[in-house]
């Protein structure tokens, strides 16, 4: 049975959610701040976060940035604001999806299973991009019987993005993620870094992409067959 956090400051909206869940069979672990919600993942692990954006303490947006760095699982940021500067700022500081309140319980229900089986396919060392396969157990991508040798980082960056196909990262992420914490160089090695692999698999098209989301990052998009 799968664990599902739900941070709000809104009682009414804990209990929907809190009631929407159970009967689909998760069980709910709730806070009613961004504070509380950290207290809580570190009691224990949870498979999905759903926070709101605006919170007492710690922000919704704090608190997915927080998770980004020590949890690997789906968060989805709820919000009262539709405007698009407050999208880019959820994804640019690392959540998988953004829902507007007031919204269909069924959407949030739908959403939720599409990023189960997102984060279903990072967990096996190879990621199917349609033909192609990245193998990141031998570091190695293969188009049937032919292997496309790739250098360490430019394998290792195609690698995190293909792990969540449609996820946005921002470029200060991918260079934390493939880089590390204590890279010293700029976040244009990440441009020129996706630049070198569009270059390389020019001919892929039709079985993946990698998006530019300006001002913000990356995402890999997986064509479908």
């Amino acid at each position: 049975m799968k664990k599902v956090l739900i941070a709000d400051d809104d009682a009414h909206i804990r209990t929907l959610l809190r009631t929407v869940l159970t009967q689909e069979g998760y069980r709910v672990v709730e806070a009613r701040d961004g504070d509380e919600a950290a207290a809580r993942l570190a009691e224990s692990p949870v498979d999905l976060a759903i926070l709101d954006v605006m919170m007492p303490g710690r922000s919704g947006l704090d608190l997915c940035t927080d998770i980004r760095a020590s949890y690997d699982i789906p968060v989805i940021l709820l919000t009262a604001r539709e405007q698009l500067t407050d999208k880019e700022a959820g994804y640019a500081h690392g959540t998988d999806d953004y829902i507007t309140k007031p919204f269909e319980p069924r959407e949030l229900l739908f959403r939720m299973n599409a990023l189960f089986r997102r984060y279903s396919l990072a967990s096996s060392e190879k990621i199917r991009l349609n033909r192609l396969t990245v193998d990141r157990k031998n570091h190695e991508v293969t188009d049937g019987d032919a292997v496309l040798l790739l250098p360490l980082k430019e394998f290792e960056l195609l690698a995190q993005l293909a792990e969540y196909p449609g996820r946005l990262f921002e470029r200060g992420e991918l260079i934390r993620l493939v880089w590390g914490a204590d890279y010293e160089g700029d976040e244009r090695t990440v441009d020129v870094h996706i630049k070198r692999l569009r270059q390389r698999f020019a001919d892929y098209g039709d079985e993946f992409a990698i998006r530019t989301v300006r001002g913000i990052g990356y995402k890999l998009e997986v064509a479908r067959k």
